[in-house]
């Protein structure tokens, strides 16, 4: 009995290799002579130019190949191919056994001491197991992609084709992203750089950087960066002020409160600033200052001096802005 798995379809293996050898021979015999047919009725030409029997032309080389395609009933493009095949393929230099679409393929090769060096060291086939010519071997052989990636090159090539849709890469990145040997392979580098892609929208960077920083490593070595930090501290700042502000519009009474801390804040201050003096002045009795230590003193007393008038101006002319000499002054510049 023979084994399935010789089988293939409903013929054993050796009678599907006889089936493929008859269709492939006749398929090439057809081509050919259907070739050999449209470059009679066509003969190849150069570019503006007449027809090699100097008559003048009835119809465009266009023309007449349609007519003959629409005669025979095929699409004129595939005539188009049969001619060209047969031109390109002498019939001294056509090779029994090599199916007609390998000979297309391999028509592309521009210099004929090339293109027959190349149809005699046909490719190995994994398949068989032999050196055989197959449309893919071909293919690869004149740089085309082929219809059965095997490489990885060829694969990747394959699936870059098939996702040149957004919605479609998008889906395949995904399912690709949670397979864990597919990201292990992925370098820090490349992982950053998809990372900033995937989180332009402010709302997905949103959600990103606060699962980050709700893991401690991370966000102990993201705030060992200045700017990172002084980011992270102006955004609570900003947040405190947002509060304070929809606390102020829900209850009124809070400006109130606020305004009480505020005065008892700024009155301590100036009593606090009157009791350091006096306490620290009497304490200077005897003491010998360099003329650099009176400088920086009388430095800070000027700075004193315009915090204090510009406090008085604020409360008697309502101005609470400070314009730029007056900010450079309180820096000490």
């Amino acid at each position: 009995m023979t084994d399935v798995a010789d089988r293939i379809g409903n013929v054993t293996r050796q009678r599907y290799e006889q089936l493929v050898g008859q269709a492939k021979e006749l398929i090439a015999q057809i081509a050919r002579a259907l070739g050999d047919m449209a470059l009679e009725i066509e003969p190849m030409r150069s570019v503006g130019g007449s027809m090699p029997n100097g008559t003048d032309d009835l119809f465009t080389v266009t023309e007449a190949l349609q007519i003959f395609a629409d005669d025979i009933g095929v699409e004129r493009r595939t005539v188009e191919d049969w001619r060209y095949t047969a031109n390109r393929w002498p019939k001294e230099r056509r090779v029994e056994g090599v199916s007609f679409t390998v000979h297309r393929i391999l028509a592309s090769v521009v210099d004929e001491d090339e293109r027959w060096a190349a149809m005699e060291d046909a490719p190995f086939n994994p398949r068989t197991g032999a050196r055989q010519w197959t449309p893919d071997g071909a293919k690869r052989v004149v740089g085309q992609r082929v219809d059965r990636p095997v490489t990885v090159d060829e694969k990747v090539q394959a699936v870059a084709d098939l996702t040149r849709d957004d919605e479609v890469a998008a889906q395949v990145a995904t399912d690709l992203l949670k397979r864990p040997a597919v990201t292990e392979h992925v370098t820090p580098a490349e992982r950053v750089r998809v990372v900033t892609e995937l989180t332009r929208d402010d709302t997905v960077a949103q959600e990103v950087t606060t699962g980050l920083l709700r893991r401690p490593a991370v966000a102990r070595t993201a705030m060992r960066d200045d700017t990172a930090r002084m980011l992270v501290n102006r955004a609570q700042f900003d947040n405190s002020n947002e509060t304070r502000e929809r606390i102020r519009e829900r209850t009124p009474a809070v400006r109130a409160i606020e305004h009480t801390i505020e005065y008892l804040d700024l009155v301590g201050s100036c009593h606090g600033f009157v009791a350091t003096l006096g306490r620290l002045v009497p304490q200077m009795r005897g003491q010998e200052f360099t003329e650099d230590e009176r400088e920086t003193v009388r430095r800070q007393i000027g700075r004193v001096r315009a915090a204090a008038d510009w406090l008085e101006g604020a409360l008697d002319n309502g101005e609470f802005t400070l314009d730029e000499q007056l900010v450079q002054l309180l820096k000490g510049e």
